[in-house]
C-alpha cells in the first residue's frame, strides 16, 4: 500500500500564482515527485478575507486535491497556512504541510540583531502567526510588520516590471529600513516574484527570508518520516496546473517564472 502510495502526486495550493515558488523549489529538491497545483485564482487574494471563509476556501482547496489522489498537501499560502492549517491537519488523512514554521526558522536563523521585518498580506499580517511563532522562540526579538495588500494583485495582473509596482514597494518597505532591520521575511508566496526589487530597495544588509527552499526541505523530510518518498527514479516527473478562473494570465505568469 505504501509502495503505491508513494508514487501518487504531492498537492500543492494557493490562492493564485505564488504557489508556484513553492512547486519550483519542490521539483528542483524532488525530481521524482509529480506534482499537482491548484491556483484558486478566481478567488484571490485569500489576504483580505474573514478567517472564516479562508478556511472554507482552504477546505475546498484540499477536497479538489484530495480528489486526485494527492499522498500530500502543501498549503503554499500564507494566509491559509496561518488561519486553516491546524483544522486542515486535524481532518485530512494524509500529511498536510504549511509555510508559516520553515520561513520562522529561517528568520531567526538568519537574523544578526534580532530585527525582523515581516511584509504579508491583511490576514496573515492581522492574524499574528507569524510575529507569535517568531516570539515564541525569540521574545526578545524586535518586529517591524507591515500588511502590504496591493501587492498580490499586482503580481496575479501580471505587473512584475511595471513601474508602478516599484513605487508600490517603495511606499511599503523602504520606510522599515529606519526600524534597523537585518532581517526581511517575505511572509507571502507571492511575493519571491518581485524578490530582486524588494532586494534593490532594502539593499545588501537586508536577508530577504523566501522560505521555498526550506517548505521543500520540509516536505522532504515528512515524505521519508511517512514513507511516501517517489523512489522512482527512472519516471519523468510531472506537473499539473489548475486554476478555478481565468488561465492567459496565469499561464503568462507561471511560463516565465518556470521556464516550462
Amino acid at each position: 500500500m505504501k509502495a503505491t502510495a508513494a508514487e501518487a502526486s504531492l498537492g500543492v495550493f494557493d490562492s493564485g500564482v505564488g504557489g508556484l515558488t513553492v512547486v519550483q523549489a519542490i521539483t528542483e529538491l524532488l525530481p521524482n515527485e509529480r506534482v499537482i497545483y491548484l491556483g484558486d485564482t478566481a478567488r484571490v487574494p485569500y489576504g483580505n478575507k474573514s478567517p472564516d471563509t479562508v478556511k472554507r476556501f482552504a477546505r475546498q482547496d484540499a477536497a479538489f486535491l484530495l480528489g486526485r489522489g494527492v499522498k500530500a498537501i502543501v498549503v503554499a499560502c500564507n494566509t491559509a497556512t496561518a488561519f486553516a492549517l491546524p483544522s486542515l491537519v486535524a481532518d485530512i488523512s494524509v500529511p498536510v504541510i504549511g509555510v508559516l514554521a520553515p520561513g520562522v526558522e529561517t528568520a531567526l536563523a538568519r537574523t544578526k540583531s534580532g530585527r525582523i521585518g515581516l511584509i504579508g498580506t491583511a490576514g496573515t499580517i492581522g492574524s499574528e502567526a507569524y510575529q507569535k511563532a517568531i516570539r515564541a522562540l525569540r521574545p526578545d526579538a524586535h518586529l517591524v510588520a507591515r500588511a502590504t495588500p496591493l501587492l498580490v494583485p499586482l503580481v496575479e495582473e501580471d505587473w512584475l516590471q511595471h513601474a508602478v509596482t516599484r513605487q508600490v514597494l517603495e511606499e511599503y518597505v523602504r520606510p522599515m529600513l529606519s526600524e534597523g532591520i537585518d532581517t526581511l521575511v517575505l511572509a507571502c508566496t507571492h511575493y519571491p516574484l518581485l524578490k530582486s526589487k524588494i532586494q534593490t530597495i532594502m539593499g545588501r544588509g537586508v536577508r530577504l527570508i523566501d522560505s521555498a527552499q526550506q517548505v521543500a526541505q520540509e516536505v522532504r523530510q515528512v515524505l521519508i518520516q511517512e514513507g511516501l518518498l517517489s523512489r522512482d527514479t527512472k519516471k519523468r516527473s510531472t506537473r499539473e496546473y489548475f486554476v478555478s478562473d481565468e488561465v492567459a494570465i496565469f499561464a503568462n505568469v507561471a511560463s516565465r517564472f518556470l521556464g516550462e
